[in-house]
């Protein structure tokens, strides 16, 4: 679902860091204590030098150690200058939220990060149909497929190729929507996503390697 069925990965807070800071790397707020980070590599799959690694780099992006909408934007407009990130940025951010606050925590970012970096095929799909079912109803429509289409476009600006615009957007829609909906009732289920991405290779490979996601 996307520009040659791939729409790009973000690896949010790996690029705020470099190798050297591991070592250099030192938990200072209480409640990341080595019991603490145990904890979170057995519910995710990092291990501790990895978890710090993204700690850092997520305390240098949100130093109160929670992330606000309006913060998550901040950080996707500096990873794509060249479009409007912002769109797509608030329907990632919904996919991580967690609770009531309206903000993510580190734990939080670290489970999707895991689930989407390290997970199997299908969590990482169960994460992409969570993306495009905009009001979490179960099911994935023509318009909200349009509308995180569209907002990747718009993101990405003139760095894609070839250029694109809505109506690009809402042509791409229309000629996969039915190829995804088997039953043709007008809306997209998991299974229905899961099975029409197993038989492409190219959707696959991307997940597994983390180039794209769809």
């Amino acid at each position: 679902m996307g520009i040659n069925k791939k729409y790009l990965l973000i690896h949010l807070f790996y690029l705020c860091v470099t190798e050297e800071d591991i070592d250099e790397f030192n938990i200072h707020v209480s409640r990341y204590r080595p019991e603490e980070l145990t904890k979170l590599t057995k519910i995710t799959k990092f291990n501790k030098k990895e978890i710090q690694l993204i700690y850092r780099g997520f305390k240098q992006e949100c130093p109160t150690g929670m992330v606000d909408e309006d913060s998550f934007k901040h950080i996707f407009s500096q990873f794509f200058p060249q479009g409007d990130a912002s769109q797509y940025a608030q329907y990632v951010f919904n996919t991580i939220k967690r609770n009531q606050t309206g903000k993510i925590s580190f734990e939080d970012f670290l489970a999707i990060l895991s689930k989407v970096s390290r997970g199997s095929v299908q969590e990482k799909l169960h994460w992409i149909f969570g993306l495009y079912d905009l009001n979490k109803d179960g099911v994935i429509t023509k318009k909200e497929m349009q509308d995180v289409v569209h907002s990747i476009y718009s993101m990405l600006g003139r760095h894609t190729d070839p250029q694109v615009d809505d109506q690009s957007a809402k042509d791409h829609v229309d000629r996969i929507f039915h190829l995804i909906d088997k039953n043709n009732d007008g809306n997209v289920t998991l299974d229905e996503l899961i099975e029409w991405c197993s038989r492409d290779e190219g959707i696959l490979q991307s997940l597994d390697t983390l180039d794209t996601v769809l």
